[in-house]
């Protein structure tokens, strides 16, 4: 009778153990999986009536933020690359504060190309994924003096082919130094607005970086794409803000089907 005691008190013990391990193994992906993105903003509107009501916000914009312009301190196409591969999951302005003594210690291609990956870590490790970007901006410039002569390419084709370098990258440093609209520059501001102002038709979400790109192409003009994108970052920072949007002082709200829905 004991041994049967014994034993009972034993799968028990086995048991309560393995329920455990499940309901932490559950809170673990709970904590893991992030939360799903909100369904990009559909609108019962004909595409014509879209386009006309972009170019109404296109309008709105001009007037609120005419000198937009990109954020990241630069003086050439070289420093523009690097400030921008920096700027992934980081703020502008912590970019713009540590950019200066880094173009000083490295101020072209071929200097950057002959750093040391640990060196370079630290100098850039404030802002964030440090480890990947340095080897990134190494390769990148190392790959700028193997292909192309020290000199910044001026086409999407090349630009992609460097180390670090995807399409929003790429879009900004040629919509920004050469002058050459391409594409959009979708950061996570571009598409937050692109979402709330219902400008999506392909887009799944406002991270469907792609499609919210090719969404907004079709509805505004080749010659505003750069200055769009920087209008609407900093619109995105001054006013529309991802978690208490001014509506109320917003100039896109007659024409934003998301105005007044965060009070």
């Amino acid at each position: 009778m004991a041994r049967k005691k014994a034993a009972s008190k034993q799968t028990r013990s086995k048991t309560t153990v393995k329920k455990n391990a499940r309901k932490s193994s559950k809170r673990v992906k709970a904590r893991r999986s992030p939360a799903p993105r909100p369904a990009a903003l559909k609108l019962d509107e004909t595409p014509a009536a879209r386009k006309r009501r972009a170019t109404r916000i296109l309008k709105a914009l001009r007037a609120a933020h005419p000198d937009a312009d990109c954020a990241l301190h630069h003086r050439n196409a070289y420093e523009l690359l690097v400030a921008t591969i920096l700027s992934a999951q980081c703020t502008d302005e912590r970019v713009n504060q540590i950019t200066p003594e880094l173009f000083r210690r490295y101020p072209d291609a071929q200097a950057l190309a002959h750093a040391k990956q640990e060196t370079l870590e630290t100098q850039i490790r404030s802002t964030g994924f440090f480890r990947n970007k340095a080897r990134n901006l190494i390769g990148m410039a190392q790959a700028v003096c193997e292909r192309f002569d020290g000199r910044i390419p001026d086409n999407m084709d090349d630009l992609l082919q460097l180390p670090g370098v995807a399409r929003k990258t790429a879009n900004c440093v040629l919509g920004t130094w050469y002058r050459k609209n391409v594409g959009l520059v979708v950061d996570t501001h571009v598409g937050r607005l692109a979402q709330r102002l219902g400008l999506l038709a392909t887009a799944r979400n406002d991270k469907d970086a792609v499609r919210i790109e090719q969404d907004l192409m079709k509805l505004f003009p080749t010659e505003s794409w750069t200055w769009l994108s920087h209008a609407l970052i900093l619109h995105g920072r001054q006013v529309c803000t991802a978690r208490k949007p001014r509506c109320d002082e917003c100039p896109l709200a007659r024409d934003c089907p998301s105005a007044g829905a965060f009070d």
